[in-house]
């Protein structure tokens, strides 16, 4: 043991010095013009470090880039109507919200956190419901206007709010967009735009673990599920093989741009009561505000079942908590959500 705590012999230091003057003259390539670029393109090298991975606190999913789990998150209020489809850039989000607005139609708040998308849209007004919603997120919140005192509600909430009706910067509009269907946006740049609200949105739901099984009390075998909103209805169909709830719109599959169907681990149905704001839009329809922060009843679709389940939000900064016949906080399959907010006394068949 001891002859490995000996030092090397001369002859062999010289050796391996010799060794090392050859292999730096080899590397010279012949001149020394590639040997000085290699230097200097050692000077420029840059190093990037990667965080350690961790779940995201929407998805629950493992990202691979743990950095990406602190950075904010962004929400975009886009139009759902069917001519503002197909929408760019919806299925990026990690959660995806639809609230009724005039007319009995609907727009989504798409939450974009551990995903990026290069193109979101159409980008459509801010609503009262809105505010009780995105302060829960936090980061920035992106519409393309809206009434004034639905602009000051949403900024009363710690979140950056980006307005095209402000300020043009974030927005684009596509070739062949045509208003009020050609607002668009970035989400890269919406958040290059948080200014002092960098903090990462909080964790929204319990998450089975990795190879767990949904098991809500009450929970019961389901395939599919209608719900209707008025003008507009949707119906999701579970396909086994991906473990996804797919969407379909008034009776067509729901289609992005560029092709894809859009698709959730999970879908709550969150049974909501709407109030009279006291506004109209153009056309003159009644503008009403989901209540959004209280306790009520609920469905939710996981894994090929459905249960019967309760939600309450106490204030407009805390997130929704789920809870099973039981008592005990739903958890979901790790994976995007779908939460719909249809009217109350409106019919959700589940099969």
């Amino acid at each position: 043991m001891h002859q490995f705590l000996r030092r090397p012999r001369p002859r062999l230091l010289s050796l391996l010095a010799t060794g090392a003057l050859l292999a730096g003259a080899c590397g010279g390539g012949g001149g020394g013009k590639n040997g000085d670029n290699a230097a200097k393109a050692g000077d420029d090298a840059t190093t990037t470090t990667t965080a350690a991975p961790m779940p995201a606190p929407i998805t629950g999913l493992v990202l691979t880039d743990g950095s990406v789990a602190t950075r904010p998150a962004v929400s975009v209020k886009v139009d759902n109507t069917p001519k503002g489809r197909p929408q760019s850039g919806i299925d990026k989000a990690d959660l995806l919200i639809e609230e009724k607005v005039e007319g009995g139609f609907t727009r989504f708040i798409a939450v974009f956190h551990s995903e990026d998308a290069d193109l979101v849209g159409p980008v459509r007004s801010v609503r009262s419901t809105d505010p009780g919603l995105v302060g829960t997120f936090g980061g920035v919140f992106a519409f393309a206007g809206g009434i004034p005192a639905f602009e000051k509600l949403a900024r009363a909430q710690p979140v950056t709010v980006v307005s095209e009706s402000v300020s043009g910067e974030g927005f684009q509009t596509p070739a062949g967009k045509k208003r009020p269907y050609a607002t668009y946006t970035a989400t890269a740049k919406l958040r290059s735009l948080a200014k002092d609200r960098t903090q990462p949105p909080p964790k929204l739901f319990e998450f089975l673990p990795a190879g767990g099984t949904f098991a809500a009390a009450g929970a019961t075998p389901a395939v599919s599920a209608a719900v209707g909103y008025g003008a507009t209805s949707f119906t999701v169909d579970y396909d086994a093989a991906t473990s996804t709830w797919k969407r379909s719109s008034d009776g067509k599959p729901h289609l992005v741009a560029g092709g894809a169907q859009l698709a959730f681990a999970n879908v709550i149905i969150q049974r909501t009561s709407y109030k009279a704001t006291g506004f109209r839009d153009p056309a003159g329809s009644a503008v009403d505000e989901a209540t959004v922060i209280g306790e009520g009843d609920a469905i939710v679709l996981s894994q090929g079942k459905q249960a019967a389940i309760r939600w309450k939000k106490t204030s407009a900064t805390t997130p929704t908590t789920y809870t099973d016949g039981a008592g005990a906080p739903v958890q979901l399959l790790a994976g995007r959500t779908l939460i719909a907010l249809p009217p109350a006394a409106n019919p959700i068949t589940v099969k």
